[in-house]
């Protein structure tokens, strides 16, 4: 799975070039994935042999198996690699091609597909080629991808939210319709292992919590608050919990908030 700061990085490359950012979908790209071992499975309801005691063989892999990410991806790693993209020491998820004085970068995450190059007409001879081996969705330009909602503005910048992904959490967590405040900790907030009763939903803590996180990725001025609601997942008191509501009143308010990005003023290189 391609890395949030490549994800950004590759963003940030496109604005300053002035590329279209593309978007494609794998159908089902789990069953693309080829086995290596012999896996054996019950009959599946609707389709058992007179003989109960036969096994299935599978000859692809299925969604559920445990190998079914790995496989998934060596293939479509492997495919990229014959078609010439090499990919980055730094970020296996990201792939380069280069021909001439043309760069186009493929970043993948699962079967969802970001491309991006200095050639339109490359990019097209290339989604060509990966859709004569996997089945493609050419989803136009990019405007969402891993719950993030991209938005061109008038000025050709993007601005990167979590609008949907914050509404929800707070249905989730019964804050819909709180009050929303502008801090999303008080300066006086003294968060310790004791001093209250210990929270009775210590799973919902931690699912909100880990919620928490995810939203740094467009929300980096909540980043203090959440680090410090991060410390108490082991035993989480309802002091805890309390600040954990706050950074939700203050999503409430900020809701539309989220990460600005502009071309960089320092050149268009990209060394990975």
């Amino acid at each position: 799975m391609v890395k949030l700061a490549s994800i950004k990085l590759i963003l940030r490359l496109a604005l300053t070039n002035q590329w279209k950012l593309a978007q494609l979908d794998v159908n089902k790209a789990f069953l693309n994935g080829l086995l290596n071992e012999t896996i054996y499975m019950s009959q599946p309801p609707d389709f058992q042999s007179s003989n109960s005691f036969m096994v299935c063989k599978l000859n692809r892999v299925l969604y559920g198996l445990k190998q079914a990410p790995r496989q998934w991806f060596e293939r479509f790693q492997s495919t990229l690699i014959q078609f010439g993209f090499v990919a980055s020491k730094c970020d296996p998820s990201l792939f380069i091609y280069k021909i001439a004085s043309h760069n186009v970068y493929l970043l993948v995450y699962v079967g969802d597909v970001i491309i991006i190059g200095s050639s339109g007409q490359l990019i097209q001879h290339l989604t060509s080629q990966l859709n004569s081996k996997f089945s493609l969705k050419q989803l136009g330009l990019l405007d969402y991808f891993l719950g993030i909602e991209v938005k061109t503005l008038h000025d050709k910048s993007l601005l990167l939210t979590l609008s949907k992904y914050i509404r929800d959490l707070l249905q989730k967590t019964n804050m819909a319709e709180a009050q929303h405040i502008s801090l999303s900790m008080a300066s006086s907030c003294k968060l310790t292992k004791i001093g209250s009763d210990f929270f009775s939903d210590p799973t919902m803590y931690r699912s909100v919590v880990c919620a928490l996180q995810y939203l740094t990725i467009t929300r980096p001025e909540i980043c203090f608050a959440v680090n410090k609601v991060c410390q108490f997942m082991t035993y989480p008191l309802e002091t805890h919990w309390i600040a954990v509501k706050r950074i939700l009143r203050y999503l409430k308010g900020t809701i539309l908030h989220g990460l600005h990005l502009k071309p960089s003023i320092l050149g268009s290189s990209i060394h990975y």
